[in-house]
């Protein structure tokens, strides 16, 4: 065979090839699009979960966003403060106040607490058994538990119970708010984090018509309306709601509750405590103190009565001697 033959072609496409090479260098130098040095250290930070949670197309595009001014250096939900200040110190501004938020099913009403309709058999999707009759569950508002919300998460954060409700687990919950657009009865919400005491009703039904459907629904009787000392609680369309801002947790509400319908978790419910070697006496604690659980006499230590203290933190806010811890 004469290598000619060989030789000729094979010099001929690899001189085609250096060319083509060549010129892709020339086009991809000519042509760059110049990538911004804070992309790059923002995508860094950002935790890469690309859930959408931010309302951007994935970190890359949150991260690009916050460049062009065009989000909040705190938009990242799954973050939270830790990661919007970091962006922030890339981007040269203040970080703010950033509450982390997580989805809540605002229902109580499982199984053994809220009656049916009619036994249902159909497709095992709520957006389905809701074309029924608004589905089987006696309570128009309540959660329907066939899981539609739990196909959507793609971080594994929300679980049917054997009550047939669904519920999320706030650690694995990035506060995407896919579940919440997929709800067909608007019975999740996004809430902060931290917070302990959270109404579990979604029904907007006078008094007689919940409580002759589900045991533990809000029935307006505004008695926790009445409890909290920091007006945090609203009412209206008969049924209660809390104010997040206000709110310290401080558990009065549902302590009154007579059907339950307010969760609070009693566990975290902290004490006041006055460290004694600081304390100047000045009493604006004791004034401060919504249920009277602080005594002493002026220009003398004073005392928590543990017994009467709610852990608003009320009094640990207003020391000015940051005297009081919260425990």
């Amino acid at each position: 065979m004469d290598l000619s033959t060989i030789i000729g072609p094979v010099a001929s496409l690899g001189g085609m090839g250096l060319l083509f090479g060549a010129g892709l260098a020339y086009a991809s130098q000519k042509f760059a699009v110049e990538v911004d040095p804070r992309v790059t250290a923002i995508n860094e930070v950002l935790p890469g979960a690309n859930c959408g949670g931010c309302g951007f197309p994935g970190c890359g595009g949150l991260a690009n966003a916050i460049v062009e001014g065009k989000a909040p250096v705190n938009g990242c939900p799954v973050g939270g403060a830790d990661c919007a200040k970091k962006i922030a110190e890339i981007m040269g501004v203040e970080a703010g106040d950033d509450v982390r938020k997580v989805a809540k099913v605002l229902c109580g009403g499982d199984n053994a607490n809220c009656k049916e309709k009619y036994d249902y058999y159909g497709i095992q999707d709520c957006k389905a058994a809701a074309m029924i009759a608004g589905g089987s569950k006696s309570c128009a508002y309540g959660c329907l538990g066939l899981g539609t919300c739990v196909s959507v998460c793609q971080f594994g954060a929300i679980e049917i119970t054997d009550g047939k409700v669904a519920r999320i687990i706030p650690e694995k919950c990035t506060g995407c708010g896919k579940c919440i657009e997929a709800c067909p009865k608007d019975v999740i919400a996004l809430v902060p984090f931290e917070q302990d005491v959270i109404v579990e009703c979604n029904n907007k039904e006078k008094g007689k018509a919940v409580k002759d459907k589900c045991s533990v629904g809000c029935i307006g009787c505004q008695l926790c309306v009445r409890a909290c000392p920091f007006d945090a609680i609203n009412f209206e369309n008969n049924l209660a709601t809390i104010d997040y801002e206000k709110c310290k947790n401080c558990m009065l509400c549902a302590e009154k509750c007579p059907t339950g319908a307010i969760y609070a978790n009693f566990e975290n419910r902290k004490k006041a405590e006055i460290i004694p070697d600081n304390c100047i006496g000045c009493t604006i604690c004791a004034k401060q103190c919504p249920v009277d659980a602080i005594e002493g006499e002026l220009k003398k230590v004073h005392k928590v009565l543990e017994d009467k203290c709610i852990g608003c933190g009320a009094c640990a806010e207003k020391c000015p001697k940051k005297t009081i811890i919260m425990k």
